[in-house]
């Protein structure tokens, strides 16, 4: 070995600086309370998740428990951009997002689900017909854009600092998502392994899983629609 490379071999082995270990519990701390308090505040759905064996049958009462998941993603969100500028005070920000945010949220969450579920009706109506193998794909993809429309806006809500008018929103939020279509499959993507992993084992993926793969969501879209931000929230994410 020459002399340089003996020299270099106890820098490799340097343990890394304190903040980084700081930061790394930090992140899991914040993970795991973020999961704990989505668990609460949707208690209702999990525990019927974890009663019915086949939640698909019964999608229309898994889409009314399905309500609350609005201001808890809001409650969420707020941790995550929290975490950005170094707090770990997860109760107080997820209080505070989620007050701030709740009924517009929830508003926002149930238009969502009841275009999704008409949506729904209509591929089961079409389905049987000629026509039918043609036109599931485009009712599969209109609930996509919904739903990740729907996530975006909550994206928004959980980031603006006041009250904000949804209706101006919805347009450029649609514009911006299929702009950036490659963004928003990924994070239909995530999303859609979230669920899958809640389905299978409701409590098991939200109070493990479900942090991380909603954090790599709630990071895509908000620079996906980084453009309708905040002047204070587009600072934070710049920064």
């Amino acid at each position: 070995m020459s002399p340089h490379g003996a020299a270099r071999a106890p820098r490799l082995l340097r343990p890394a600086r304190q903040e980084t270990y700081e930061r790394l519990f930090s992140t899991v701390y914040v993970g795991l309370m973020t999961n704990v308090l989505l668990a609460l505040t949707c208690a209702p759905l999990l525990a019927a998740l974890a009663i019915v064996r086949d939640p698909i049958a019964s999608w229309p009462f898994f889409a009314v428990l399905s309500l609350p998941c609005g201001p808890a993603l809001a409650g969420a969100f707020g941790c995550f951009a929290g975490l950005g500028e170094g707090s770990t005070d997860v109760l107080r920000v997820f209080r505070c997002s989620y007050r701030r945010a709740a009924s517009r949220a929830l508003l926002v969450w149930a238009g969502g689900v009841a275009a999704v579920s008409v949506l729904v009706v209509d591929v089961a109506a079409v389905a049987p017909t000629t026509w039918g193998p043609a036109l599931v794909p485009f009712f599969v993809t209109m609930s996509a854009l919904v739903m990740t429309v729907v996530f975006t806006l909550v994206v928004l809500l959980a980031d603006a600092s006041g009250p904000v008018r949804l209706r101006p929103l919805v347009l450029p939020c649609l514009y911006l998502v299929a702009r950036r279509w490659y963004l928003t499959a990924l994070s239909i993507a995530v999303l859609g392994l979230a669920v899958a992993v809640i389905l299978l084992k409701p409590m098991t993926g939200l109070l493990l899983v479900c942090s991380p793969l909603l954090y790599v969501a709630w990071a895509t879209m908000r620079f996906v629609v980084a453009p309708l931000l905040s002047p204070a929230a587009a600072h934070r994410q710049e920064a």
